[in-house]
């Protein structure tokens, strides 16, 4: 029976930063890392970035995890024991542990249909059977306008393959941006060669000849060679239900990543923690979380008492346009755009009553620390004192 001072459950970047943070503290003690998966952690990000500009396959594999710990692949957890502190994986190997970090992240949603036909965007294998589809003339759907629907389009168009994004939202990361730069990126895709099919929810899919037609509610009959969707994910909190830990949007932490139950700890896309500069709870699905909040669960493991306040930020490329935004994006939210170009170059501000929230920087490089810094600024903004604020 396998014996680790630090359990990890989940083989992403999280688990990956939480054995760097321990190892910050702890040089000696014993890890252990349990992965669904084939692969041991690697970064994210280049699935839908980097891996389809060239970027070598065997750079994306982190370190840590590789080098500090007895890794675990292919495999489970399917129980907790919290008193007796034992795991006990899917192939009935049972581990013991002092402390024990959930970095079990999320699955994507799915579809009532299409089973085995969809490509649900989120890992290594997503990439190597997306990428092994492309060939010429192929037309493939996306379905889904948001985070990594935006980037797929983009990507597969770039490789040269027909496109048609279709999303029930008005614009391209409409839950993100303001209506005008959401319904901007609609023709600017349109301009790129993809088709954009704006306001349509689909709600059928039918095989023909080898293809697949994608049926809308409003009517339409959209033929494709493939289709892949990217809807969002649904936290993995059911293994921390099952024992007693507190659950409401993810898995409840405080400030040093524990949950209610003793020597347990949860980070990254799985965790529900206090922001203090946002002056709420927040759940976060985007890399620089999960390396920092990986790290700062690890860290505590250790023996450390470091509370998570850190404000993270993601970023996207869409073409030739990029971003970076900090804090809490919601199009709900008023908004006021500084631009230096319409569209092309400025910063977008996100406010309630006055309140600064959230900032996007849309083609603005170098400001993720003084937004940060202006968003946890105390006091009421108007429009007038926030143009120009940040260059």
């Amino acid at each position: 029976m396998p014996n680790y001072k630090y359990l990890i459950i989940g083989g992403g970047m999280t688990a990956d930063a939480a054995i760097e943070g321990i190892r910050e503290v702890d040089p000696n003690g014993s890890i252990g890392l349990i992965c669904a998966e084939s692969h041991p952690p690697y970064n994210r990000p280049p699935l839908s970035k980097g891996l389809w500009k060239g970027k070598p396959l065997e750079t994306i594999f982190r370190k840590s995890s590789q080098e500090n710990a007895q890794i675990h692949l292919g495999t489970m957890v399917e129980s907790i024991d919290p008193k007796n502190k034992m795991a006990k994986d899917s192939r009935g190997q049972t581990y013991n542990y002092e402390k024990l970090l959930l970095a079990t992240g999320g699955s994507p949603r799915e579809l009532p249909f299409g089973s085995e036909d969809i490509i649900y965007f989120r890992n290594l294998d997503n990439f190597h059977r997306l990428h092994a589809l492309m060939e010429k003339n192929a037309r493939f759907a996306v379905i889904g306008g948001g985070f990594i629907g935006s980037e797929l389009a983009a990507a597969l168009r770039d490789q040269g393959q027909e496109v048609v994004m279709l999303f029930p939202e008005e614009g391209i990361g409409s839950l993100l941006f303001p209506s005008d730069l959401a319904i901007y990126l609609n023709d600017y895709y349109r301009q790129k060669g993809v088709e954009v099919l704006a306001g349509e929810l689909v709600n059928g899919f039918e095989k023909q000849n080898g293809q697949i037609i994608l049926k809308t509610k409003s009517g339409q009959d959209v033929l494709v060679d493939h289709v892949i969707a990217g809807i969002g994910i649904i936290p993995n909190t059911s293994l921390a239900e099952s024992v007693g830990i507190e659950v409401a949007n993810g898995i409840v932490v405080n400030e040093f990543m524990q949950t209610n139950l003793e020597d347990i700890y949860a980070a990254g896309d799985v965790a529900n923690i206090y922001n203090p500069t946002l002056d709420m709870r927040v759940r976060v699905e985007h890399e620089d979380n999960a390396l920092s909040g990986g790290k700062t669960a690890g860290r505590n493991m250790a023996g450390d008492s470091t509370p998570y306040e850190h404000l993270s930020y993601f970023y996207s490329d869409l073409f030739e346009l990029g971003y970076e935004a900090v804090g809490e994006l919601n199009s709900k939210l008023e908004t006021y755009a500084d631009w230096q170009e319409p569209y092309q170059k400025g910063i977008v501000y996100y406010l309630d009553q006055g309140r600064l929230r959230g900032i996007l920087l849309w083609n603005v490089w170098d400001q993720v620390e003084p937004a940060r810094k202006l968003i946890a600024e105390p006091g009421i903004f108007t429009n007038e004192q926030l143009q120009g604020r940040l260059p």
